[in-house]
């Protein structure tokens, strides 16, 4: 007898050990499958991540499945960490399945300096980060650009920060896609959205985006982790952000258009958060074109905010920054919904992979991956709580035909923001990182603390393990905060 799960009105049956399937009935196009242990999938049933998740599969030109990823938790229409792969001709694009912030993502630095190297530089390190790096709400960037800056960043990402100084070639040899979309068309650019941007070049915004100066604690596959550069000891800097609010504009505007220009495909869906352009129509190119752009300006953002942090590892460490090998591991995006080549039921489709919450992890081969990695796998960034540590994966080799070459994004949500902020006090949480783990964090308010407490999210060992398991990301090592800056 198959195993089942209940979960209110829905009934999960287990395919095979951490894959669960809502079966297709109804309106659903296909079914809908969660990647979790029972443990995980408990917690993922506790809000309304599973009624998104069977929403989703009623969007045009879907494939194969709906999928939730083991971090997963509700979002805005389509939950987070879901994974729509849906026919580029046939189906539809829509702005709520990529969400808000396009290009929330995080990258990786590495250094050569070791965790002895940072003791007793702690506080100096965090107070001269948040000094150094814009963060919280609102305007103020590493660079105050004009018009055409924003235009020239929209249209040519990490190219433009190369040619003015803010990177090297190395650190675009190192970003998924070198840091540029071609498709991104700066003119589908509202210039409310772009106005938004202008002063918002190389910030962290709120929420729960960070920087975090980590120490590697573990490495489980030495050969691989020697690729990335990675060993144990050694001190890395994470850093969490995306297209700010020239994104969230750029998501609301396309909402809006599309709900007034395909309201017929929209009264065919459960969920008017999941308003979707059809596949080919004006709106679909444009809005490809403008994510592409949104694309481009995050990864700019996240250079600019890597650029300072050198700066200030140089101040307080006094040398260069490339005596310390402040080398890019990658960089890697967690929403958005990009044009890809995958199998489906043995026939080559290209779809419009939409990925929120939920990385790219490519395996050894693929022509996506950057040369520097082609034959080790794809790289994933995994961020955990600020008291639980990350994990660097790497694509694994049955992400292709599990899960569109996807995995997890991070720890995932337990808990919603007004509710942290009712069970946590945001100083005694910082204090108490403090004296029981050495864990030094800066930010804006004790709310953004209390909002971000290690009590807040999943179990980020349980999410790696999962994937690892199921052979999508396999575990590469894993880092622990020492400092860590917040909006």
């Amino acid at each position: 007898m198959t195993e089942t799960f209940e979960a209110g009105d829905v009934t999960l049956h287990r395919v095979r050990d951490y894959v669960w399937e809502i079966p297709q009935s109804s309106d659903m196009r296909v079914p809908a499958r969660v990647l979790a242990s029972r443990t995980l999938l408990e917690e993922i049933a506790d809000d309304k991540t599973l009624e998104q998740l069977q929403n989703t599969t009623h969007l045009p030109g879907i494939q194969k499945y709906a999928l939730c990823m083991p971090d997963g938790h509700q979002g805005y229409g389509f939950p987070v960490g879901g994974v729509a792969g849906i026919d580029t001709e046939t189906g539809c694009i829509s702005p709520g399945a990529v969400g808000y912030d396009i290009n929330c993502g995080v990258r990786m630095m590495k250094t050569n300096l070791t965790y002895e190297d940072v003791q007793g530089h702690e506080e100096e390190l965090v107070n001269a980060l948040f000094e150094a790096i814009p963060s919280g709400l609102g305007g103020g960037g590493v660079v105050e650009g004009d018009q055409a800056t924003v235009e020239a960043v929209l249209e040519r990402g990490m190219d433009w920060a190369l040619e003015e100084g803010w990177a090297t070639q190395a650190d675009l040899e190192h970003c998924e896609d070198e840091g540029y979309r071609p498709d991104a068309d700066p003119s589908a650019i509202s210039k409310k959205a772009k106005d938004r941007g202008r002063n918002q070049l190389g910030s962290l915004g709120s929420g729960n985006h960070f920087l975090e100066v980590q120490r590697v604690t573990d490495t489980f596959d030495d050969e691989v982790a020697g690729a990335y550069g990675l060993e144990q000891d050694q001190i890395v800097v994470l850093i969490h952000c995306g297209s700010r609010g020239l994104g969230h504009q750029t998501c609301n505007d396309y909402l809006r258009k599309i709900e007034q220009a395909h309201s017929g495909l929209l009264s065919q869906l459960p969920d008017k958060e999941l308003a979707a352009a059809p596949a080919g129509s004006q709106l679909a190119e444009e809005y490809y074109g403008a994510m592409c752009a949104a694309i481009n300006f995050a990864w700019v953002n996240r250079q600019l905010i890597m650029h300072e942090t050198r700066h200030v590892f140089e101040d307080v460490f006094d040398r260069p920054w490339e005596s310390m090998e402040m080398e890019l591991l990658y960089d890697v995006a967690h929403n958005i919904a990009k044009k890809e080549v995958h199998d489906v039921d043995g026939e080559e489709r290209e779809l419009y992979v939409h990925r929120k919450g939920a990385t790219r992890a490519f395996p050894a081969g693929r022509p996506e991956v950057p040369k520097a990695y082609r034959e080790t796998g794809q790289p994933v960034i995994i961020p955990g709580s600020m008291g639980a540590g990350s994990y660097v994966l790497r694509g694994g080799e049955n992400s292709m035909q599990e899960t569109f070459g996807s995995t997890a994004h991070g720890a995932g949500r337990l808990m919603s923001r007004t509710q942290a902020k009712k069970e946590f006090w945001g100083e005694d949480v910082r204090d108490d990182l403090r004296d029981t783990q050495k864990v030094y964090v800066k930010a804006q308010s004790g709310a953004t603390i209390a909002e971000e407490a290690p009590g807040v999210y999943k179990d980020i060992d349980e999410v790696v393990r999962v994937s690892d398991a199921l052979g999508i990301g396999d575990k590469v090592a894993r880092t622990f905060p020492v400092c860590n800056i917040k909006g």
